[in-house]
C-alpha cells in the first residue's frame, strides 16, 4: 500500500493496521507518526536479503552431536520437538493487554445517576466540534466560554414533551468529566455540552442521554425482595425484625409475613431466638442484630453488555441497572465491565467494599424498685 493510500485513511484505520503489523504503541502514535511507521516497516520487508546470508541458509551448520550416519540425536529430536509439532504456531499476541486509546474520536457527552441529589457526566469531543463551534459563532466565538447545560425534562403528562433550563456550569479546558448536583427527586435530567456567546447564543456540540434520578425515601415496591427469600429461615428473619416481641407492634409484621409466606408464623415459645440473658435471678428476653446488604447501580448505553463479576446484568430500557448482594465481614472485590452493542469498546470499573463489625460487651443497668 502506498503513503498515498495511508494518508486517505483516518486515524483509526490507521492504528488498527498497525496493529495488524505489529506496530508496537501504535494507539499512542499520530496520524503522521503511523504513517512513518508503516512505510518504515513495508520497507523492511521489501528490502532483498544479502548473498551471504543465502548461502549461510542453503548451507546449514551441522550440529556437533549429530550422528555421523545422518540421523539426528536424541538431543536434537527432544529440542525440535518443543518448536516443530507438525502444526502452525498458535499466535498469542491477542492475549497481551493493549492500552485503551485515551478518545475514540467520536462527539458525545454520557449522563449518569450517582444518587438522589447527585449526576455524573462525562464527555470527549474532537477538534474539529470546536471548530464547527468557532465558525457558527464567528465573531462572537473570542468572548464564548464552554458550558455545561442542565435540563429538566420531567413530564407530567402522557404526550408533553416539556423541558426546562436549570442552569449553566462553567467548565475548564483539560477536564472530561463533572459532579452534578440536582434536587426534588425524583425527576428527569439531560446535559447539553457546547459554548455560550455573550450574547446568549449557545452552541450545542453533544447532547446527553435522559435519566431519573430515584426516590429519595424507601421504595414502595417490596414484591421483587421476596424472590430470593429463604423459606427455611423465615422464622429467625420474623423474629429479628420484632415479631415475636409482644411489646412490639408487630401485627403488620406478622401479617405481611404470613401473606407472603402463606402459612402461620410459630410462638416464641418453639423458636430458639433471642440472646436470653440472666439478671436478678430472672431470664431476660432482649435481643439485638444488625446487619447489612450492598446494592450497587449504574447505568450504560441501553443495548450495551454488562457484567458483574462476570455475571450478566439485565438492564433497563433507559440502560440503568441495580444488583443487590450480601455484605458479610470481609473485603469485596466487584469488577464491574460494560461492553458496546458494537464490540468494539469495553469499559472497566472495580469496586472494592469492606466490611468490619465490631459487638461490644452488654451493659446491664440497675433497676430501681
Amino acid at each position: 500500500m502506498s503513503t498515498e493510500k495511508w494518508k486517505s485513511l483516518s486515524r483509526p484505520e490507521l492504528q488498527k493496521l498497525a496493529q495488524k503489523k505489529g506496530v508496537a504503541g501504535a494507539t499512542r502514535k499520530t496520524k503522521d507518526e503511523l504513517i512513518a511507521a508503516l512505510a518504515k516497516l513495508s520497507k523492511s520487508k521489501t528490502k532483498p536479503k544479502s548473498t551471504t546470508a543465502h548461502k549461510s541458509q542453503a548451507r546449514p551448520q551441522r550440529h556437533a552431536a549429530h550422528l555421523t550416519n545422518g540421523a539426528a540425536s536424541a538431543e536434537e529430536k527432544i529440542g525440535s520437538s518443543k518448536f516443530d509439532m507438525g502444526v502452525p504456531t498458535k499466535d498469542l499476541s491477542a492475549k497481551v493487554p493493549r492500552e485503551l486509546p485515551k478518545g475514540y474520536g467520536k462527539d458525545r457527552i454520557v449522563c449518569m445517576v450517582r444518587d438522589p441529589y447527585w449526576l455524573h457526566v462525562y464527555w470527549e469531543l474532537t477538534r474539529q466540534a470546536v471548530q464547527r463551534a468557532e465558525a457558527a459563532l464567528g465573531q462572537d466565538w473570542h468572548g464564548a466560554k464552554p458550558i455545561l447545560r442542565v435540563l429538566d425534562v420531567t413530564s407530567t403528562e402522557t404526550f408533553s414533551a416539556s423541558e426546562s433550563a436549570l442552569r449553566d456550569i462553567d467548565i475548564h479546558g483539560g477536564c472530561n468529566n463533572w459532579y452534578i448536583d440536582v434536587a426534588n427527586p425524583p425527576r428527569s435530567f439531560r446535559v447539553d455540552i457546547g459554548y455560550l456567546a455573550r450574547n446568549g447564543q449557545f452552541y450545542i456540540l453533544a447532547r446527553s442521554n435522559v435519566v431519573t434520578t430515584p426516590r429519595a425515601a424507601m421504595s414502595d415496591v417490596i414484591d421483587e425482595n421476596w424472590a430470593d427469600f429463604d423459606l427455611e429461615k423465615a422464622d429467625k428473619i420474623f423474629a429479628m425484625s420484632g415479631g415475636f416481641d409482644p411489646g412490639a407492634s408487630s401485627l403488620e409484621i406478622k401479617q405481611l409475613f404470613e401473606e407472603r409466606l402463606r402459612r402461620p408464623m410459630g410462638s416464641p415459645s418453639v423458636t430458639s431466638f433471642g440472646s436470653g440473658a440472666f439478671m436478678f435471678g430472672k431470664e431476660r428476653k432482649f435481643w439485638f442484630r444488625l446487619d447489612a446488604e450492598l446494592i450497587v447501580y449504574g447505568a450504560t448505553e441501553p443495548n450495551a453488555k454488562v457484567t458483574l463479576q462476570g455475571d450478566p446484568v439485565k438492564l433497563r430500557p433507559d440502560g440503568t441497572f441495580t444488583m443487590r448482594y450480601s455484605l458479610p465481614d470481609s473485603r469485596q472485590i466487584i469488577p464491574a465491565v460494560a461492553y458496546s452493542a458494537d464490540g468494539v469498546e469495553e469499559r472497566t470499573i472495580v469496586l472494592a467494599v469492606e466490611r468490619n463489625t465490631k459487638h461490644l460487651e452488654p451493659i446491664l443497668n440497675e433497676v430501681q424498685e
